[in-house]
């Protein structure tokens, strides 16, 4: 084998790549970039094959097995005007571009949202979900993003690709006007209108998004509480009841707190009792008002507290009082102590 044999078997035959997972470009390693003319190029489905001779991209091949003659390199061989004939090997980097959907990609709120809800007013919303994207045109991809690398994997511009996504879904947010309450019917219809709204600025990149879903839009901690209280209160039905519910939940407190005792349940039940009183004689009043127009004067003043007549004066201490107010025995009339616990009256 002579001189010109050995070197000329030194030159590259098969051109090929098989994919890595989450790599979108990969430029294909070629010794002096010394590529034999009638080589073989193997491109499979989902990728494609990108010659670029001397900083200047030459030719694209899609899927399929190729032979690389003049005939099939029209804008190369315009470029080096072959002088040496066919055999002649020429130099070129070669990049494959993994035309794949890649999904499962990630975007979330960094900082909170401000939204103006119809409902709560001015509010702060996170929300996070997945993407999908692949390469729509893998010369202007090439251009625009990857430049002169080794290779280039999903991990290198999912943070820029999440930005917009994220600007995109927060000012469709904002426009759509959706009550915080009605978001979660509205996911699906929000990522195909963010699909239509975004499409233009990532084919700017060469990219085609092909997917957004989203997850979940959540609210800060002390909204959500607000919402819980006024479900329950909706499941309380009205206010009677919910001042019953009220009642109910601080007796439960109350008998869950260690020095509380029976002293702290029945301060709680007395409380609630006596503010459910107050509230039903409230909507008794309304009630009656109400249903006779006639009382429109407001309610007399009750008259001043009379002095007590000169024929009380010589009552005993228990006058007036039928309960002990330590144990709540029952009192003699002019009992001086209680005949129960024995306390001063």
């Amino acid at each position: 084998m002579g001189l010109f044999d050995f070197i000329k078997g030194q030159f590259i035959e098969v051109i090929e790549w098989l994919d890595d997972r989450g790599i979108i470009v990969y430029r294909f390693p070629a010794y002096d970039n010394a590529i034999k003319m009638g080589a073989k190029l193997i491109v499979r489905e989902s990728q494609a094959a990108i010659f670029v001779n001397e900083g200047q991209l030459a030719d694209v091949f899609g899927p399929g097995t190729h032979t690389l003659q003049t005939q099939n390199l029209p804008v190369l061989t315009a470029l080096n005007s072959w002088k040496h004939g066919f055999n002649s090997p020429f130099k070129s980097d070669v990049y494959f571009v993994s035309t794949a959907n890649f999904t499962d990609l990630k975007w979330g709120t960094t900082n909170p949202v401000i939204m103006r809800d119809p409902e709560f007013g001015m509010i702060r919303m996170r929300g996070f979900g997945t993407y999908a994207v692949k390469v729509g045109d893998p010369a202007l991809f090439l251009k625009e993003i990857f430049g002169t690398k080794q290779e280039l994997t999903t991990a290198a511009i999912t943070g820029y690709l999440k930005s917009i996504i994220v600007s995109g879904l927060s000012d469709l947010l904002g426009e759509a006007k959706i009550p915080v309450a009605d978001l979660a019917s509205s996911y699906d219809e929000l990522g195909q209108l963010a699909i239509g709204r975004l499409q233009p600025r990532f084919a700017a990149l060469g990219l085609t998004l092909s997917g957004v879903t989203i997850e979940n839009i959540s609210l800060p901690e002390e909204v959500e509480k607000m919402i819980d209280r006024r479900s329950s209160m909706n499941i309380a039905g009205n206010l009677d009841q919910y001042m019953k519910f009220q009642t109910a939940e601080a007796i439960r407190d109350a008998a869950n707190q260690p020095d509380g005792g029976i002293a702290g349940t029945g301060a709680g039940l007395g409380a609630g009792m006596a503010m459910g009183q107050m509230m039903s004689q409230m909507m008794n009043q309304t009630a009656a008002r109400a249903a006779d127009p006639q009382q429109t004067q407001p309610p007399q003043q009750m008259p001043a507290a009379q002095p007590a007549s000169p024929s009380n004066a010589g009552a005993g201490p228990s006058a007036g009082k039928k309960f002990c107010s330590e144990c709540g025995g029952k009192l003699t009339e002019n009992a001086k102590f209680c005949s129960e616990c024995g306390s001063k009256i």
